[in-house]
């Protein structure tokens, strides 16, 4: 994009301060629009006249900085006035954070490297019809602020009795503007404010305040105090087995939030970090802890705007907490980028979580925008041979010496479009990814060790797998089984895709019959749960009922008992109800007892957990180094509760619900669903429920549907055609 403005630092080392840019002007003629256009090297708050400028947090949010980096516009028209202050305050973010895995030779390392820097470009307009251009340039200020300490693992300190000695000139430096694109992403924002609803002592005697949800987001504090007093608060996401504070599972992360108090009544929250909490420890407070109080704080939820557009609600309370969880899961890991937690020194766009969970997020959330931005920092990231990492933005890769992408997380390349497509129908963001698609199903074959067949690297494999060896994170699937399973899909997505596009994808189409043969030969047999839901689900095999079958004697052996991970879970009940093992599917969905869905809730979870006994049944921690309790990735059990459970399925040949298939599985376990999806045509919603009707002798399913579109109903081994409009069905 055309920029003209100036790169702009402070002339002093920042270290981990955050610099307060500024500049003065004046208006002298009638006003008709002022507009501003700003991004920075880290994360910014701006400001005019001491009003903040927009509701957006943490800006210009996080893309492929190298190749991409967003420039935010805001109408400021209303906030002028004759005299004018236009500041920006500018924190680290995840620009110049060191993040997990950012060691020397990583693309990381080297944007650390890079000051603290903004450049801005204000337009004003006046009614004469001339312009001004105020840039940023040596004629700014940068002077130290009241932020002293921030960092995106490690928090923040604030002091609101600092005020600067002096306000020195900015000095201009060559920054990225060949890189600076319009904002592309769904804005940062806060969210819900949750309030505290429980204030206790704990066993080593600490004051712990516990919001009864754990959140993402910011923690603001009200307080009457004198100069020189201090708010000093820890996060936890749980309480140990003996009821005191836990923080072992942050790892790395500092997570400090310290607040030094001016003189009065004052309100101060979180500028330039997010936490993952649902209590904290308050460790100093003015006049002391004991003064702390359930009023004094609140608990900001912070994710990127999307809009609420899935529901799901059902007789029993645990299924609905699980669905909530799945909810706060989502909000809680979608700032920016699909994070896989968002309180650890991690919090990175793991590309096997989102690929896993895309279909769910966008049912219960507007996700085409967030996604659409994410996928173009993936395809910015893409090597050229076709590599991706398994993170994205990439801060994991080494500029030399990368070794091999991943199956199933570099599938998110080929995957994650197409769900997108499904849930929304816009080719054009398809067109877009689909070179990348089919780069990283080239690439593949340029890394293989067996012709048509994935072979011969390292993968995640079946990740947390609960048929694991001792002493290792992945499953026993084997990983060239699953890394070919991924293959022929993703080849077969290129196809699809290819289709859509009017593209010529025959080579494609060879290529995957030619996977498909050879997977047949290389795995004739499955020795898994995860490698019978792939050569089902993937239909590589040429009997999926015997697959299918096969996985359902393997969960009756183990106790009616899921061993998957993150690879084979999110199918595992898609499978079962596919081919005929509906009772099964209920028997594991409502199990209670570890390892299920519902486990983790009788333990208390208010959002999902990275391992199955995060909490293990005698209160103990799997774990102290990879044990977040906001890990999403299982919550992709969504999209069976809307496309099993209540039967609301996008048709493949109607991407975006433009014709839907309702194919509801009632149960006699619950006495009734209901879910929803509002689509681009409408709100979709199916209903059903036990009823005794007069002429019936025993109770009988009621079925509700409300569809805005044709609608192709299959209930009772019968399929009918729905027009559009509301229709109750007995069966």
């Amino acid at each position: 994009m055309e920029w003209r403005a100036k790169w702009i630092k402070p002339a002093w080392e920042t270290g981990s301060e955050a610099p307060l840019f500024a500049r003065d002007f004046r208006i002298e003629k009638p006003l008709t629009a002022a507009v501003l256009r700003l991004t920075g090297l880290g994360v910014y708050e701006a400001a005019i006249n001491g009003q903040r400028i927009s509701q957006d947090v943490l800006a210009p949010g996080w893309t492929a900085y190298t190749k991409r980096l967003q420039v935010q516009r805001y109408d400021v028209t209303e906030l002028l006035a004759a005299d004018n202050t236009l500041t920006v305050l500018l924190g680290k973010g995840w620009y110049r954070s060191p993040l997990m895995c950012a060691n020397e030779g990583t693309l990381q390392t080297e944007l650390m490297k890079r000051p603290a820097g903004i450049t801005a470009e204000l337009t004003l307009t006046y009614a004469d019809g001339t312009e001004d251009v105020i840039l940023t340039d040596e004629s700014w200020t940068a002077s130290r602020s009241q932020v002293r300490f921030s960092g995106l693992y490690d928090g923040e300190v604030v002091d609101a009795t600092f005020t600067a000695c002096e306000n020195p000139h900015a000095v201009c430096f060559d920054g990225p503007t060949e890189t600076l694109i319009p904002q592309e992403g769904a804005p940062i924002r806060e969210q819900e404010h949750i309030s505290p609803v429980r204030l206790f002592t704990t066993p080593k005697g600490e004051k712990v305040i516990d919001f009864g949800q754990e959140l993402t987001g910011f923690l603001a504090v009200t307080v009457n105090a004198k100069a020189g007093d201090v708010v000093d608060v820890s996060f936890a996401e749980v309480m140990d087995q003996a009821g005191n504070f836990y923080t072992e599972n942050y790892r790395g992360a500092k997570c400090i939030y310290r607040y030094i108090c001016r003189d009065g009544q004052q309100c101060y929250k979180t500028h330039f970090t997010f936490y993952g909490f649902r209590y904290i420890r308050v460790n100093e407070f003015p006049g002391g802890v004991e003064k702390a109080d359930l009023s004094s704080f609140t608990g900001i939820a912070v994710h990127s705007e999307m809009k609420r557009t899935g529901h799901i609600a059902t007789s029993d309370p645990m299924l609905n907490q699980l669905f909530s969880n799945i909810i706060w899961g989502q909000k809680g890991n979608f700032v920016d980028v699909p994070t896989d937690c968002p309180q650890r020194d991690e919090r990175l766009g793991w590309m096997g979580d989102a690929q896993v969970f895309a279909r769910t997020a966008c049912m219960n959330y507007d996700a085409e925008q967030f996604f659409a931005k994410w996928l173009g920092d993936l395809a910015a990231d893409q090597h050229a041979d076709g590599y991706v990492g398994c993170v994205i933005p990439d801060v994991m890769t080494h500029t030399e010496g990368r070794g091999t992408a991943s199956s199933a997380w570099g599938d998110a390349t080929t995957i994650v479009p197409w769900e997108v497509y499904q849930a929304y129908g816009d080719a054009e963001l398809l067109r877009r990814q689909f070179p990348s698609m089919c780069k990283w199903v080239d690439y593949i074959g340029t890394i293989t060790t067996t012709p048509d067949l994935w072979t011969g690297t390292w993968h995640y494999a079946d990740w947390l797998g609960l048929d694991a060896p001792s002493g290792s994170y992945k499953g026993s699937s084997r990983e060239d089984f699953i890394a070919s399973a991924f293959y022929a899909h993703s080849a077969e997505l290129v196809v699809k895709a290819g289709r859509v596009l009017g593209e010529d994808v025959s080579a494609y189409e060879e290529l995957y019959a030619r996977i498909v043969a050879a997977f047949r030969r290389k795995f004739p047999e499955y020795l898994t749960q995860t490698e019978c839901i792939l050569a089902a689900h993937f239909r590589l095999t040429e009997e999926p009922q015997k697959a299918a079958d096969q996985l359902a004697a393997k969960v009756r052996e183990a106790g009616v008992q899921l061993q998957t991970g993150f690879v084979g879970t999110p199918y595992i009940l898609h499978v079962l109800s596919d081919y005929g093992h509906a009772d099964l599917t209920w028997e594991l969905m409502l199990r209670k007892a570890y390892p299920s869905w519902l486990y983790p809730i009788t333990k208390g979870a208010t959002t999902i957990w990275e391992h199955w006994d995060g909490i293990m049944p005698d209160g103990g921690f799997w774990s102290k180094d990879m044990n977040s309790f906001n890990h999403y990735a299982y919550g992709s059990v969504a999209d069976w509760l809307y496309g099993v459970a209540a039967g609301i399925q996008v048709m493949e040949d109607a991407p975006g619900y433009q014709r839907v298939r309702i194919a509801p599985h009632p149960t006699d376990k619950l006495d009734w669903l209901e879910a929803s999806i509002e689509t681009r045509h409408g709100l979709i919603s199916v209903r059903w429920s036990k009823t005794f009707e007069p002429d019936q002798a025993d109770a009988v399913w009621r079925v509700a549907i409300e569809t805005p579109v044709e609608a192709e109903l299959a209930l009772g081994g019968q399929v009918k055609l729905l027009q559009p409009g509301r229709h109750v069905v007995f069966c």
